[in-house]
């Protein structure tokens, strides 16, 4: 059975060291979905959320909280972050909101969380914006999309093709 690095010779939780790694180039991209009523889908859509720009403030949300990831979760690594790119693909059909976060850095340890970070605090702040005039929303779907870099090489979620 691999060892758990988490975890030291005694059992006990610690941040993993990094130290010896070599720091390559590192992406990551998340994403996360927010499901609304078309009442309120249209009013995202139209700007017409008494809160405000629900997608820009959810944009800025989301960057801050790939920012912070270290934290939030406690044995991450803090991290110096060289890009946070969040993008959203409206779906008329299904009253969707799609959050998608790219994350990049040059570093020891990877970028995954702080993706994924990113798209769930973007979903989160659309809940709160929305909550008022939708009570039911859900939000689904939070997963890695693809990772590049580091010792473990390239992942792409197959689930995410299409």
């Amino acid at each position: 059975m691999e060892k758990f690095s988490h975890l030291d010779e005694n059992g006990n939780a610690r941040m993993v060291d990094v130290s010896d790694k070599k720091a390559t180039d590192r992406r990551a991209v998340a994403k996360a979905c927010v499901h609304l009523n078309e009442k309120c889908y249209k009013m995202v859509k139209n700007q017409e959320i008494k809160k405000g720009d629900v997608l820009t403030v959810a944009k800025v949300a989301g960057i801050m909280a790939a920012k912070n990831t270290s934290n939030l979760i406690p044995m991450c690594h803090p991290i110096n972050l060289t890009s946070i790119e969040i993008d959203f693909k409206m779906d008329d059909n299904e009253h969707r909101i799609d959050i998608f976060v790219e994350a990049k850095l040059n570093a020891k340890t990877g970028v995954e969380m702080e993706a994924l970070t990113g798209a769930s605090l973007a979903a989160l702040t659309i809940y709160d914006m929305c909550k008022a005039v939708q009570k039911d929303i859900e939000i689904s779907g939070v997963k890695l999309l693809r990772k590049e870099g580091g010792k473990s090489g390239d992942y792409v979620n197959e689930s995410s093709i299409g």
